[in-house]
């Protein structure tokens, strides 16, 4: 049988990586309410600890992506690779054993340092192993199969306890962390790492006005997916209050069927950006995709609880361009400056669900749910526009260079 170019040793192991990150990273948005009630919470409570502990697993990845990308320059992207997913394994069987509130959101902070430095370092040692003109493909793989995380971090809480399920996802890691032995570094790297050039200096992104909006133009293509995914998805309950229908809809499952969605969209964009051999042309697609879908979901009438999550599947596949809006970030910059980007950038937009909700919950009490979830919308996807057109197009691009930092 003859061997797909894009499929190796090094592709299997960051979609496998990637897979346990998810699969931990959402665990507590999934377990939530069952966890914080086993230590005798109110309602009430377990929605004010939810949000305190959920913005410190946030703060951790915004303080991890910063940290683990310049390793990962700095010392190479299997220094990431290893680091990283020890961190989180360990943070995430810790949490299995808590028993306050505080325990709880101080290891989900170390869980977020550490799953932070993940997607980017299999991304970009992915992206620098593979041909110009399959690379595309093997990021694509990478990522549509590690968001098959989220859909099996839905059907284990059907079926364990929350304890169980965070010493799995721990121990689901740890399991990783032995096929990780054999796995090899960036030849690239190794190439700039013998010329002792200054690598990982994040500085470097903002003292230069072209690399400067290159890396901005990078994270604001990307706000309308965690708009969909943190306001959207995330307040699918409110929204189907608002649409009027009876049966509550529960915000995991919402997430799941949303999660499933993205997977073939991811697969859809990455292969639509390698048959019209451009990325921009893909996120385009899929952005207009993504400002019918929100306008749809908008304007529904009252339907059925499961018509909802079909829904949320539909609205999954139209914001599934994470694959391409992580490849075109790797390609925008330079080998040593790769890892920084490619593993700061889908942390700044995953934190950009902090000010996008802030501003909903402003709005929201003057002008309504509807309204205030669609100017928050409306600025995120503006920004998303502008910034793909003065993008530049990176398909077929070599990356054998480095920036003059």
């Amino acid at each position: 049988m003859r061997r797909l170019p894009f499929l190796n040793s090094l592709v299997v192991i960051a979609a496998l990586g990637y897979f346990v990150d998810i699969y931990d990273l959402l665990l507590f948005g999934i377990l939530r309410v069952p966890s914080l009630q086993s230590f005798g919470l109110t309602s009430q409570a377990v929605l004010e600890k939810g949000i305190f502990i959920l913005n410190m697993q946030m703060g951790g990845m915004l303080i991890g992506g910063i940290l683990w990308g310049i390793l990962g320059d700095k010392k190479g992207r299997l220094s990431v690779l290893f680091g990283s997913i020890i961190l989180y394994s360990v943070a995430s069987i810790a949490n299995g054993f808590v028993s306050s509130v505080e325990a709880y959101a101080f290891w989900r902070f170390i869980a977020g340092v550490g799953l932070a430095g993940e997607l980017g370092a299999g991304i970009t040692l992915v992206s620098e192993t593979l041909s110009k003109e399959h690379r595309g493909y093997g990021t694509m793989i990478t990522a549509s199969f590690g968001i098959l995380g989220a859909v099996a971090a839905g059907f284990m809480a059907e079926h364990f306890a929350w304890r169980t399920n965070y010493i799995i996802g721990g121990g689901l890691g740890l399991g990783l962390l032995i096929l990780r032995i054999s796995t090899y570094e960036s030849g690239m790297y190794l190439r700039v790492q013998a010329k002792k050039i200054h690598r990982g200096r994040f500085v470097s992104l903002f003292n230069d006005r072209n690399r400067f909006f290159r890396y901005l133009n990078c994270i604001l293509i990307g706000l309308p997916m965690w708009f969909v995914i943190g306001i959207v998805v995330t307040f699918s309950p409110e929204f189907g209050k608002e649409l009027g229908i009876n049966t509550a809809i529960l915000a995991g499952k919402s997430i799941v069927w949303t999660y499933a969605g993205l997977v073939i969209g991811d697969v859809a964009s990455g292969l639509l950006s390698q048959m019209l051999r451009s990325r921009k042309k893909s996120v385009l697609v899929f952005l207009m995709g993504c400002v019918a879908s929100v306008w749809w979901v908008l304007h529904l009438p009252s339907i059925s609880t499961q018509a909802f999550y079909g829904v949320c599947f539909v609205l999954g596949i139209s914001c599934g361009y994470w694959a391409v809006f992580m490849t075109v970030a790797a390609e925008q910059f330079g080998t040593n400056l790769r890892s920084t980007v490619a593993t700061t950038v889908p942390n700044f937009v995953r934190g950009s669900v902090i000010p996008a909700t802030l501003l909903f919950q402003f709005l929201r009490p003057e002008y309504g749910i509807y309204w205030a979830a669609l100017g928050v919308g409306a600025v995120c996807f503006f920004l998303a526009f502008v910034a793909l057109f003065f993008l530049e197009e990176t398909f077929g691009k070599e990356l054998d260079f480095v920036e003059i930092c």
